[in-house]
């Protein structure tokens, strides 16, 4: 099986993911996994794909990502993986769908107004 790729974003993140058949070892941004992540729950976040599908040991992954916040690109990643999956065995897409791992989550960050401290909040308002 030759290398298949995919691409996954969150919020300002981007990843581009890279499966291949192997022993299971993870690598983003040439860095291994738990030195990446060293919080266990942004490590199960990513994993999800692998978890729903019965596939953790399987495939060796490869990951770029950048942009955001580690959260944005955790989840980033997690989008890429299961994508990925998908064009491995498309018998896994109703399992993902079921678990929402195909859906991009489109929330943004809503941008600085003028006149505005926020996006939205305002200065105190003072009548007299």
């Amino acid at each position: 099986m030759e290398m298949i790729n995919a691409v996954g974003r969150r919020k300002a993140s981007s990843a581009l993911v890279f499966l291949q058949k192997g022993s299971g070892t993870i690598r983003i941004n040439k860095r291994e996994l738990e030195d990446y992540f060293p919080m266990p729950y942004l490590r199960k976040t990513l994993m999800e794909p692998l978890v729903v599908t019965d596939t953790q040991g399987q495939f060796d992954i490869k990951v770029i990502v950048r942009g955001g916040g580690i959260k944005g690109q955790a989840e980033a990643i997690r989008l890429g993986i299961a994508r990925a999956l998908l064009k491995v065995n498309e018998e896994y897409r109703p399992l993902l769908k079921q678990k929402g791992l195909l859906t991009r989550d489109a929330r943004i960050v809503e941008r600085k107004k003028y006149g505005k401290p926020k996006a939205r909040k305002s200065f105190q308002f003072s009548k007299r």
